[in-house]
């Protein structure tokens, strides 16, 4: 049912971003280029999950390594990523009129 070019990688995508912890950990990310053991600290996850889901989010194309001495950083590989998560952030901060989408749903 890909009837748009890019619809079934856009899903595959959300599959990987409809973890919290790796939304966590890309937010993180995408503020600045932090080692497994920042990414540790600043989650509380124990570093094999941190791994785990950077290996995920490095599969997915999301983040890239680069070594800095005997440490690895991390990096957003593409800003539409953290654009896409702080907008899914803002959308489920707005309130919501439940009325106003029955009308709306009904009318179309």
């Amino acid at each position: 049912m890909d009837t748009e070019p890019g619809l079934t990688a856009a899903a595959e995508l959300f599959k990987v971003l409809g973890n919290a912890s790796r939304l966590a950990l890309l937010r993180i990310i995408g503020d600045e280029s932090p080692t497994v053991g920042s990414l540790v600290e600043a989650t509380g996850m124990s570093q094999p999950l941190v791994s785990q889901h950077l290996r995920t989010l490095r599969q997915a194309g999301l983040v890239i390594a680069t070594r800095s001495g005997k440490e690895i950083c991390y990096r957003v590989a593409d800003l539409h990523v953290t654009h896409v998560i702080a907008d899914a952030i803002a959308h489920v901060h707005e309130p919501v009129d439940h009325d106003d989408t029955i009308d709306h749903v009904a009318h179309d």
